[in-house]
């Protein structure tokens, strides 16, 4: 694994799970954890390394439906969200990100064809994405420019693109939804859900607990709600897309059907709850 240079150790924050260039000694502080949408831990901050994470740590590889499988780590680290490897004809790509990396996850993936591409909603699952490009032949990170100064590990693998949307390997397209991050973005798989279409979210729509139910926040541990026109704009953004489940950010949130119109009904519920009284 490439996380050490000149004697220097990539250090990763234990709140956030964000891995950091290379230094002899921890960062002072993180500042994805230091900023309003994110806290830092309650015994302060802690680093720890890969290596540790690996004597802790395993990950748990499923199938969800045909072409996708889930990535999680258990016990569960730091915010505890899963990546997702989606298998395309012309490729496989990497969904969002799991701070470890593995020997027998590395075996896992490369059964499953590798990692061609990688792509990831936001800054707070961004994790140890240099590793992830490296071990998988240098598979470029895409990243919204919006969010560039957000990264902690600068390399040449990532790729920053502007505007408001990209596609990617298959027909795979990255939507911009800004939001939760300025340079949040989200994927559309049309050939998901037996070509009903697919949209693997991150934070932004959240599923719910209630998984017929999405939600909107600037900081989901703070209870801060995103603005009622930023949330209508998201939804405005996704309309031209078709999709009938949504794949959240953490291990079995969902929305198994009739997607588009619950995202719909929950944007209309929440900025009226948020509204009300207003």
């Amino acid at each position: 694994m490439a996380n050490e240079l000149h004697g220097g150790q990539a250090f990763i924050c234990v709140t956030c799970g964000s891995q950091f260039a290379p230094t002899v000694q921890p960062p002072p502080e993180c500042p994805i954890c230091t900023d309003s949408r994110q806290y830092v831990g309650f015994d302060g901050q802690r680093w720890t390394t890969l290596e540790e994470l690996r004597l802790r740590h395993h990950n748990v590889i499923e199938p969800e439906e045909p072409s996708l499988y889930s990535i999680h780590t258990e016990p569960s680290f730091a915010i505890g969200e899963r990546a997702f490897l989606l298998q395309t004809p012309k490729g496989n790509l990497l969904w969002d990100c799991v701070a470890l990396l593995d020997q027998p996850t590395i075996e896992t993936i490369r059964q499953l064809g590798g990692v061609a591409a990688i792509a990831i909603s936001h800054p707070h699952y961004y994790t140890t994405m240099v590793e992830w490009s490296l071990v998988f032949d240098n598979a470029p990170i895409h990243l919204h420019s919006a969010d560039c100064s957000w990264v902690m590990r600068p390399h040449p693998n990532t790729r920053f693109w502007s505007g408001d949307s990209i596609t990617l390997l298959d027909g795979l397209v990255l939507i911009h939804t800004p939001g939760h991050f300025e340079g949040f973005q989200v994927l559309h798989w049309p050939a998901g859900a037996d070509r009903q279409g697919v949209l693997l979210s991150g934070d932004q729509p959240q599923v719910c607990m209630d998984r017929r139910w999405v939600s909107f926040m600037y900081s989901y541990p703070n209870f801060v709600p995103l603005d009622s026109g930023t949330i209508e704009r998201i939804v405005t953004t996704l309309s031209p897309y078709a999709f009938d489940r949504i794949y959240g950010a953490f291990p079995r949130r969902a929305v198994e059907s009739n997607a588009k119109e619950r995202l719909k009904r929950s944007a209309e519920r929440f900025i009226c709850a948020t509204m009300a009284g207003a």
